[in-house]
């Protein structure tokens, strides 16, 4: 399967995003997308067992440094993209060791563990897309950081019940603890006002994240950032009315229509185009 396909398959928001690149960029964050969408699906296979896919995220370790017999379509393309944006195989490895952790650790016990997590995940992640999507000042990286905390602090807060199911909770055990609200709560899908006050405190490390990014985002790069932009608005949007609608994330899985998306695009390209230099 080629990286389009598998960006097409997704139905991710960042697929979305990619709306305001040209044809080259364009081409290659969606190699750089599919590599995530597949490791991550290594990791999260229903028909593969932790040893198996130990195995399989060690093969694109080495993938990513030489080619392999019998290696995935997208391996070639994916160290291509490594050389012409002079990437390190280490930046890859990140997100590698992130979708690895989901084999081994089903709790974090603080805020600062599930930080490390969503660095790989997440901020590592950013830190790539930012080299494909081109940037000139240094201080980019620290937005980009700061937005891949922000978008999946937004995830682990959608997916609480879903995550739950597949035996994972990410919801730090000390933040359980300051709220009284146990792991027995969490099985039952107690909503009570414990479990608001705990979802608004993680609500609240989110938008902090969302603000720090906003605040670092270089004016020369905002053009380049679009692709970001599209997504922190989305996401923003997204947390604004999970909170609005006091954390029902029992009994409701939240998305923004396609409407709603769509209108959050053209925002943000509207926004480019008067930044666009003249």
């Amino acid at each position: 399967m080629n990286a389009a396909t598998i960006t097409r398959q997704s139905k991710s928001n960042l697929a979305l995003a990619f709306v305001s690149l040209g044809r080259e960029r364009k081409r290659d964050i969606t190699i750089f997308y599919a590599f995530c969408r597949v490791v991550d699906d290594i990791a999260d296979s229903a028909d593969l067992s932790v040893i198996e896919k130990r195995v399989g995220l060690a093969n694109w370790r080495k993938i990513l440094r030489n080619a392999v017999p019998d290696e995935p379509l997208l391996a070639r393309d994916v160290r291509h993209l490594l050389h012409k944006y002079s990437l390190s195989a280490e930046m890859l490895d990140e997100i590698i060791a992130g979708v690895e952790m989901d084999l081994s650790i089903a709790r974090y016990p603080t805020f600062k563990e599930l930080r490390v997590y969503c660095y790989r995940v997440a901020s590592a992640v950013g830190l790539v897309s930012i080299e494909i999507f081109g940037y000139r000042n240094p201080r980019c990286r620290e937005y980009a950081v700061d937005l891949g905390l922000a978008l999946q602090m937004t995830n682990i807060i959608r997916d609480v019940w879903k995550d739950y199911q597949v035996g994972r909770i990410y919801l730090p055990q000390e933040d359980l603890a300051r709220f009284h609200y146990s792991e027995a709560d969490l099985a039952k899908r107690r909503y009570n006002e414990q479990f608001i006050q705990l979802m608004q405190f993680e609500a609240s490390h989110a938008r902090e994240f969302f603000d720090r990014a906003a605040a670092e985002l270089p004016p020369e790069d905002r053009r380049a950032m679009v692709p970001a932009e599209i997504m922190a608005s989305i996401y923003r949007a997204l947390l604004r009315r999970i909170e609005l609608d006091k954390f029902r994330v029992f009994e409701k899985e939240y998305r923004l229509s396609k409407p709603k998306k769509a209108g959050r695009i053209t925002a943000q390209l509207f926004k480019s185009f008067l930044n666009w230099p003249r």
